[in-house]
């Protein structure tokens, strides 16, 4: 068994295309930063360079696996094997490569967090950040009922309000990593992947639909300000979204819920979408005696 690591998306991309494209559900999130990183630069997530990587069960075996490391942010595991898991993370801690936590499949995410050095050695605690549900869209149903209002694609006119939103977000679900916002809000405005949803002509909710990558396209993020939730914005501006990924040649339009809201993970079903697995964000802290 062997892990192949590599600073050329290029290289990653010559010998894992084909896998990620044979499992866009399982990659959802390495084809997606894969698209930001061709399209942005390689330093689009931070100073240091990426770090890919592609696992083979054995020479001339074909690609079982694959990973992106965008540092400061997480490990990003993508389809692999438990057992791979548990190979790469000794694997990157003897590289001296960043790893502030790992996102994954929570089977694969656990396993490569028990196997990280410093977690294992009691040195680090690896505690769970962030807890969610992949779905992948069974049939669009529209909401009932159907909220006020109507949705639209973002423009220009919206870049303020879309960056305090998205600013919004993501103190709401504790990411606390740096994130040029502008520069985020700016990128999916150029590639048209934003949506908001008007009531009275006024910007109430808005939600993201990545472009179609190896027929896969991913909702998010959604947000509906506090004061605004409730009226089923989200509902809306999510199947919006959603029709919009399936116009433009989604096979699969996918999205995450956190666990912890009943009403998104309702709300969602509703709409059609199904469970498809479950994954976990876990960070490593530095562990404290009491």
């Amino acid at each position: 068994m062997t892990w192949t690591l590599t600073h050329d998306p290029d290289a990653f991309r010559a010998a894992a295309d084909g896998f990620l494209a044979a499992h866009p559900a399982e990659n959802t999130v390495l084809l997606t930063l894969l698209d930001r990183l061709a399209k942005n630069g390689l330093h689009t997530f931070g100073e240091a360079d990426p770090l890919f990587g592609h696992w083979q069960a054995g020479p001339g075996a074909p690609v079982a696996g694959v990973f992106v490391l965008t540092p400061p942010f997480p490990v990003r595991l993508g389809r692999m094997p438990v057992a791979a898991a548990a190979e790469l993370a000794p694997l990157l801690h003897a590289r001296g490569s960043e790893a502030t936590g790992v996102g994954g499949d929570r089977e694969v995410a656990l396993a490569f967090a028990a196997a990280w050095p410093p977690a294992a050695a009691g040195s680090v605690r690896a505690e769970v950040a962030i807890d969610e549900r992949l779905y992948r869209l069974d049939g669009l149903r529209q909401p009932s009922p159907e909220p006020a209002g109507l949705a639209r694609p973002a423009g220009p006119a919206d870049r303020a309000r879309l960056v305090e939103w998205c600013t919004a977000f993501m103190v709401e679900i504790g990411e606390s990593r740096p994130i040029d916002q502008e520069a985020y809000v700016d990128a999916r405005l150029a590639e048209g992947s934003l949506h908001v949803w008007e009531d009275g002509g006024r910007p109430v909710a808005f939600a993201g639909a990545s472009p179609v990558i190896a027929g896969m396209s991913r909702i998010g993020p959604v947000y509906t300000p506090a004061a605004l939730r409730g009226r089923g914005y989200a509902s809306g501006v999510v199947a919006a979204a959603s029709a919009h990924a399936s116009a433009a040649g989604a096979d699969e339009v996918l999205l995450y819920t956190d666990l912890s809201n009943p009403t998104s993970n309702s709300i969602y079903q509703k709409l059609g979408y199904r469970p498809v697995a479950d994954h976990v964000t876990m960070d490593f802290a530095e562990a404290r005696a009491l």
